[in-house]
């Protein structure tokens, strides 16, 4: 029977985060992982097995991260009286933003980003379904609050969903948000959203399109 793995620290996993961000997946090895930890080789395989493990456990880490401290801005942004763009827009700043701020100087950052779609698509697929769950509540928290009414035939898990396909939209914007600037970019994107930016003209009946018989009877 394997031996249970010990649990890695918020701190071990960040001093692997930034490993990863200066050397890149390819170039790194468990002995430069254990010397970014301050840990001999051995030690560090009382926590890990493989460098692939370092890796998917980096990358939980991260996006759980970004998960509670999204939540939390938006919630500490509620306790402050800030209406609802604010506090949504929020949490999309956070969930979205932060790792691409951190990241966006580290010349791996093209491979890290294939890396993570090669090795880690389940965790990605599992937070994001679990974020929009959560965003759900949100809105229906802030429609019990108040803070917004949700229009007639649009239910809190559709709005949760168009904000984060609006997320990843910002994301993948070419050319590419200046990662200054994603806070703005969030922020217009969750207000054209709950606010809409144009109104649908009436629908007018259309006229009988005429054809050449139609017009051939007529004379």
């Amino acid at each position: 029977m394997p031996k249970k793995k010990l649990q890695p620290s918020p701190a071990m996993l960040l001093h692997m985060e930034q490993a990863l961000f200066t050397h890149g997946y390819s170039g790194l090895t468990m002995e430069q992982f254990a010397e970014a930890c301050n840990f001999s080789r051995r030690a560090l395989y009382f926590y890990f097995s493989n460098k692939q493990e370092v890796f998917r456990a980096v990358v939980r880490f991260r996006n759980e991260l970004g998960l509670t401290t999204g939540f939390a801005a938006g919630r500490k942004r509620w306790s402050e009286g800030d209406n609802a763009l604010d506090i949504l827009a929020d949490v999309i700043n956070i969930r979205y933003g932060d790792l691409r701020r951190i990241a966006h100087t580290s010349p791996h950052l093209v491979e890290l980003n294939s890396e993570v779609f090669r090795r880690c698509n389940d965790i990605v697929k599992d937070v994001a379904v679990y974020f929009e769950i959560e965003l759900a509540k949100l809105v229906l928290e802030l429609q019990r609050g108040g803070l917004l009414h949700l229009h007639s035939g649009v239910t809190a898990e559709q709005l949760a969903q168009a904000l984060a396909n609006g997320a990843r939209g910002v994301n993948q914007r070419v050319p590419a948000v200046p990662p200054e600037d994603l806070e703005y970019h969030y922020h217009d994107m969750c207000r054209l959203i709950l606010y809409g930016g144009a109104e649908m003209p009436a629908i007018r009946p259309r006229a009988k399109r005429r054809t050449r018989t139609t017009e051939r009877k007529r004379t």
